[in-house]
């Protein structure tokens, strides 16, 4: 597993995983902010540097890396519009949070064929021999 170094992950991650995970932080070391006025004052900082932090266990080097985190996050937030602050179908409720969330991951680990395994996640995982329909998803 790898993060950032974003302090609670430290935590979270041992508190609740203690020894069974290998852990690092990737640290991405940032160069000089650009001008706040400049045309790139949107733009993020160029990384210049990335530093590896192993904090549990033996994490093996060249798995040391936190695209897959982020990409995942992404599909998260373009998927489940809940989680959009600036959407108006933001939710207001943790139960309606939570429920949207089972239902998004359920749909794309059983439901969603993915093209770079060409079956579910499920399937690939041996959990299922079928891809499952949405209908039958949520009557389960």
């Amino acid at each position: 597993m790898t993060t950032d170094e974003y302090r609670p992950y430290e935590y979270a991650v041992s508190y609740s995983l203690r020894t069974r995970v290998d852990y690092a932080q990737l640290i991405k070391v940032y160069g000089r902010d650009r001008d706040p006025e400049g045309e790139q004052k949107y733009s993020p900082p160029e990384v210049v540097d990335t530093v590896t932090k192993v904090m549990i266990g033996k994490p093996e080097p060249h798995r040391i890396c936190t695209s897959i985190v982020e990409r995942n996050n992404l599909s998260i937030r373009t998927s489940v519009r809940q989680t959009d602050p600036i959407n108006e179908c933001v939710s207001k409720k943790w139960e309606n949070l939570k429920a949207m969330l089972a239902i998004y991951f359920a749909f794309y680990n059983f439901c969603r064929i993915h093209s770079s395994i060409r079956c579910t996640p499920a399937m690939e995982a041996g959990i299922t021999k079928r891809v499952w329909a949405l209908r039958g998803l949520l009557q389960n």
